[in-house]
């Protein structure tokens, strides 16, 4: 399978290089006319500089539109209480960064209401999926490649796997990884409660217990913690569980009617889902496009120094990928990558 690149060279047009991309991979082959097409993207977190440009994703809406289709930018809420919790702030924050001018539909409502439960494979058995995604005729996935402290790095992958579901799904995939308390290292200092958002972390008798269901194994409690008490275990079924999630929602679109296009442009440490994102460790590298995120996720990390980010967090960024692989998305591990 052949993933499609193009270098990101600002000594030219990045848009007609883009559209070039899109020529050669048939990134809208997907597209019939009088389809509804969902743009899934991630917006960035109000504050945070990295995400894809908007020029790139109103000329995506505009091949969509010559294609016959319908377009519509969409992503889910996130769990945690930021700027993209629920629909209204979601929108404001899609707006102020630069995605006015085109339709913005929360996939998963105000409020985490709207999602449909499917069946997947791997650690999942079964996986919410966001209503305007499982109800869309086709989608064209737009991803920004960068940094992951759970999954080592976040992509193709993730943006289907954890953004194409709501909060419940969210959940279920980060609850395959654990968190444990040393009570012997535990000074009860409380430094854990504060560093989470959602005040999950107790003291009881001078130590701190966590039992919450809602608890998603964030690492803001192990990393606040000036004892190193608390350790998050299992992190390579979070890698899984993204793997099945991306099943789950890929499942809900007849064959052929999704492609996948990565922007490969300031790689931060962190996620686009915090304000500050953190260090580039990876500078400009250039955009994919397939119809496998298999392949396209494995084209990046076939060209990038992504051990950056494996030594970083302590997991194999591949892991995804194989897994995605292993219980039947299809693409190559090692796909050939031709530049255009």
């Amino acid at each position: 399978m052949t993933v499609y690149f193009t270098p990101w060279d600002t000594g030219r047009n990045l848009m007609e290089s883009a559209s070039g991309l899109y020529d050669a991979a048939g990134t809208f082959d997907c597209v019939s006319r009088g389809d509804l097409v969902a743009i899934k993207l991630h917006v960035g977190e109000l504050g945070n500089p990295h995400y894809v440009p908007p020029f790139f994703i109103h000329r995506i809406a505009e091949r969509i539109k010559a294609a016959g289709g319908k377009p519509f930018l969409t992503d889910s809420n996130t769990y945690y209480h930021g700027m993209r919790a629920n629909a209204c702030d979601h929108m404001e924050n899609a707006f102020l960064n630069g995605y006015g001018g085109m339709p913005f539909i929360v996939a998963d409502g105000l409020r985490h209401e709207n999602a449909r439960l499917v069946q997947t494979k791997g650690i999942l058995d079964e996986i919410e999926v966001s209503g305007a995604i499982a109800e869309a005729d086709a989608m064209i996935v737009v991803s920004h490649d960068k940094g992951h402290a759970l999954t080592g790095f976040g992509g193709a992958i993730k943006n289907i796997g954890m953004g194409c579901c709501p909060a419940a799904g969210k959940l279920r995939q980060h609850r395959t990884g654990g968190v444990t308390i040393d009570g012997e290292k535990c000074v009860g200092c409380g430094a854990c409660r504060k560093a989470c958002e959602l005040k999950i972390p107790e003291i009881i008798e001078g130590k701190a217990r966590n039992v919450s269901l809602e608890c998603m194994r964030c690492p803001a409690c192990r990393d606040a913690c000036p004892t190193g008490a608390i350790t998050l275990e299992n992190l390579e079924n979070v890698s899984k569980a993204l793997a099945s999630a991306a099943y789950g929602a890929h499942s809900t679109f007849k064959k052929n009617k999704v492609s996948y296009v990565s922007y490969e442009k300031y790689i931060s440490e962190f996620c686009d889902c915090r304000p500050g994102p953190g260090k580039v460790v990876l500078d400009y590298i250039g955009s994919y496009a397939s119809d496998s995120p298999v392949s396209v996720d494995a084209a990046f990390l076939g060209m990038a120094d992504y051990k950056i980010f494996d030594k970083a967090y302590g997991t194999d960024s591949f892991l995804q990928v194989k897994e995605a692989k292993t219980i039947g998305i299809q693409g190559d591990l090692k796909p050939k990558v031709q530049e255009v």
